[in-house]
Order: C-alpha cells, then structure tokens, then sequence
C-alpha cells in the first residue's frame, strides 16, 4: 500500500483539503504550501486531517527554507504509533516541497515525545524510537489496518445518501463508480481505494468490502449494518478527541485558532 500523507495546519482556511504541490507553484510563498501539504496528513484512527483536528500547533518558515512544525495531541496517553505515524507523515509531505532546506518536526507534551522526536528528526523509523517492539519499521501493516477501516465507513455514509436519496438496494449494489455521487465522502473513499491499490475506474463497483471484492446484494445489509457501526466509532472518537483538545489547550470553539 502506498504511503499516505495528511494534515492540515490550523492557518488554512480550507481544512481537510488534500495538497499536491507541483513545481510549478513553487512561487507560492513557501509558508502557505507547507500548511496545504500538512493539510493532506491524516489521523490514521479517525480518518480526519491532523490540521482540522487543530493538531498543528505551529508552523514556521524560515527566508532560508528552513521549516519548524510543533504537533499536539489530545492526551499525552495518545498511542505512540499512531503518533508516530502523523509526526512521520507530516515531516515527510513537508521536504517533497520544492524550496525546503531542512525539516523538523516536534512533538509537544507527549509520554513517548523524546523518542519519537530523536529518530523522526535524525531520520530513523518507528523501530528507531522503540526497538524491539516491531519489525515493520514503517508501521505500514497497522496503517493499512486503518485504511481498510475508513474506507468501509465512508462508503457508509455515501451508501446511506443514496439509499435515503431513493435508490433501491439493487441499484446501489450494481452502482458503478461513475454513478456515485459527486461529495466529499466519496472523493475521499475513492481516495482510500487508490491507497489499498482497489480499482477505482468509472466502471469500478461502486462499493467494495475490505479486500476489494464488490458488495453483493446479500451482503448489502449486513455490511451496510457494519460499516455503520464503524462510521459511528469514527464519528464518536473525533468528537472525543477534539473536545480533549480544546480542554487541555485552552482553545477557542469557533473559529478555530490559527497556528501561529
């Protein structure tokens, strides 16, 4: 599976916007481009980018092109591979900038922060900061984990809209990509077929389980039923996690603050 970018610094105003920066815009003040790149890391447990979960602290720019980015999570308790993964992820999508010298990703507050910051920064894999604990230094196993679980609730909620919208369980089941409609749940479940290498063609099945074979039409209820209940967890998890956020912080409700 590819290797996925996401996040979004909180001074964008467009979050949850995934970033392609080609070279040709490398007149874009260097400042702005860094925060849409962070703006295409995701969370990999909540499926959301790290910029509109407001867990882009700072983010500086050197005349030089030297770039500083300063990560907060909720807790300090946050699980250390998938804060690995977001500091990983952020750092990487940051030096494929034309015009970046240098990058140095930090994590604030957190129980594990010295070691994840030490191996992000000196350019070593998750197995740099804990050894032992694992042979996929890259974490990609786990992240594919994740992957497979957001694809199956943002089909969900794009099933559920088309169900609701008057389309019959055989219409949806023997829906084609092209058929879906045009929003960003389905942009961004498209977007998850493309990381777990699921064909997305405009003649594609329209909805797929985890290993990428279509959803049949006596599949579709206990699927739907189950994809649900994750697009739940995902939806209850992200509520949580900014709430925890704004407390630990101090952070405003509306609108959310810039980084600085």
């Amino acid at each position: 599976m590819s290797r996925r970018a996401s996040t979004h610094a909180e001074a964008s105003s467009e979050t949850g916007q995934e970033a392609s920066v080609p070279a040709a815009e490398a007149s874009e003040p260097l400042r702005e481009r860094v925060l849409d790149a962070l703006s295409a890391v995701y969370d990999p447990e909540l499926d959301e980018p790290i910029t509109s979960l407001r867990f882009v602290t700072s983010c500086d720019v050197s005349a030089d092109g030297d770039v500083a980015v300063l990560l907060r999570l909720p807790t300090p308790q946050c699980a250390p591979n998938f804060a690995f993964l977001m500091a990983a992820d952020a750092r990487r999508v940051v030096r494929e900038l034309a015009g970046v010298r240098n990058v140095a990703v930090t994590l604030q507050d957190h129980y594990t922060g010295d070691e994840i910051n030490a191996a992000l920064n000196g350019g070593h894999g998750f197995t740099g900061a804990f050894p032992g604990e694992t042979d996929d230094d890259d974490l990609e196993a786990l992240r594919e984990l994740f992957t497979r679980k957001a694809l199956i609730a943002r089909q969900a909620t794009v099933c559920q809209a088309m169900l609701a919208g008057g389309a019959t369980a055989d219409e949806v089941v023997n829906a084609t990509v092209a058929q879906l409609p045009d929003s960003p749940e389905t942009r961004r479940s498209l977007e998850l077929r493309r990381l777990l290498e699921i064909p997305t063609s405009s003649a594609s099945p329209a909805f797929v389980l985890p290993n990428g074979e279509p959803v049949t039409a006596d599949q579709l209820t206990r699927w739907l039923r189950m994809a649900r209940l994750v697009a739940t967890s995902l939806e209850a998890n992200g509520g949580i996690c900014r709430s925890l956020l704004q407390v630990r912080h101090q952070l405003a409700t509306e609108p959310e603050e810039s980084a600085g």
